[in-house]
């Protein structure tokens, strides 16, 4: 490590609260690189990471926070590949082992080693156990990790990395689904939701569906594109259904996964349908044969995305088919931005930008 010092926004115990410290300024060594952080983004699972009961994540203490990331290569290792130095990148956050057959294609979101990383406390990804993007430079395993955003500006292209690229992969798992008369409902038009309505209007012929508590993500969702928004009331259910002839959803993605989420979910699918549960929110769902779900329910339960999905995502962002609601702050305020989002009071993406 170099005598050189820089900052970090660094959880050193479970419950919080991170801390924003200077830490040594890292060298990379063998195929690592060292990126200079343009933005990164502030996700709930950093709220899940920093509330943790001690012993519930296999993490070892201290690391950096932060795994939606974006910035430039300033530094790479004698055995690096990929991105030359100056190159802007996003950061592909799931790193998993590296080695597995998964993890050889770009899926190190189903690492085939994780049970292994997790018994040896070995962190699974940035921000994840393993230093992250809230900091001013980063290093990141591989050059394999990094794809090449060009000239999208960096509060766009760090949010695309988790927000996006978990959107754009719940609605690669239903794709099969999606034909000409297929209806998607969004549940939570939240950071995830607001770019699941982009991505389904831009890639599919389906009609796009919201439903939130908030009338503000309603508003939202009629900005990104959806061709219908209502918020949860015990009528909702009769109204979606109203919408399709009575069929049901064809699919149904759920950014919430609560106990009401998942109900109205289970309530409106159609036979055959596909639901994707990607929100964490506590509920949970009884799969029985007969039972609640309707005949040939599918469900899946999507994790993060690929890297070639990153690309994917990245390239839709290029185009213009996709812009990140976000709201910056700077990266001395990172316990502003965290504050802010745990009482709801973000819009879109909160993003840290350098300052």
């Amino acid at each position: 490590m170099s005598t050189r010092r820089t900052r970090a926004v660094r959880l050193t115990r479970w419950g919080g609260p991170p801390m924003l410290s200077e830490v040594a300024r890292p060298t990379p060594a063998g195929e690592e690189v060292v990126i200079e952080v343009e933005a990164a983004g502030v996700c709930r699972s950093d709220l899940h990471v920093i509330d943790a009961e001690p012993g519930r994540l296999p993490y070892r203490m201290p690391f950096t926070l932060g795994h939606e990331v974006a910035g430039r290569v300033v530094e790479c290792g004698p055995l690096a590949v990929g991105p030359a130095v100056g190159e802007r990148v996003a950061v592909h956050g799931p790193w998993g082992c590296g080695s597995c057959a998964r993890c050889s294609a770009g899926a190190g979101n189903y690492c085939d080693r994780r049970a292994a990383l997790d018994a040896d406390r070995a962190g699974t990804g940035a921000g994840l156990g393993r230093d992250g993007g809230m900091a001013d430079v980063m290093v990141v395993p591989s050059g394999r990790l990094l794809v090449p955003v060009g000239d999208l500006a960096a509060v766009q292209a760090a949010p695309l990395t988790d927000a996006g690229l978990t959107a754009y992969h719940a609605v690669n798992t239903v794709r099969r689904a999606l034909g000409d008369d297929a209806s998607v409902l969004v549940l939570g038009v939240g950071g995830l939701g607001h770019l699941a309505v982009q991505i389904l209007r831009a890639t599919t012929a389906a009609q796009v569906l919201a439903v939130d508590v908030r009338d503000e993500a309603l508003s939202l969702a009629d900005r990104c594109g959806a061709h219908f928004g209502t918020l949860l009331r015990p009528d909702t259910a009769t109204v979606l259904r109203g919408r399709t002839g009575g069929a049901g959803m064809t699919a149904v993605l759920d950014f919430v996964g609560s106990r009401s989420s998942l109900a109205l979910a289970v309530d409106v699918l159609r036979a055959g349908g596909e639901l994707a549960v990607v929100g964490s929110g506590g509920g949970e769902l009884t799969v029985r044969k007969p039972g609640a779900l309707p005949a040939g329910t599918r469900v899946s339960l999507p994790f993060w995305g690929t890297s070639p999905e990153l690309e994917a995502v990245v390239a839709l962002a290029r185009e213009g088919a996709l812009t990140v609601e976000v709201e910056r702050f700077p990266l001395s305020n990172a316990l502003e931005a965290i504050g802010r989002l745990r009482s709801g009071r973000v819009r879109g993406r909160a993003v840290l930008v350098p300052d």
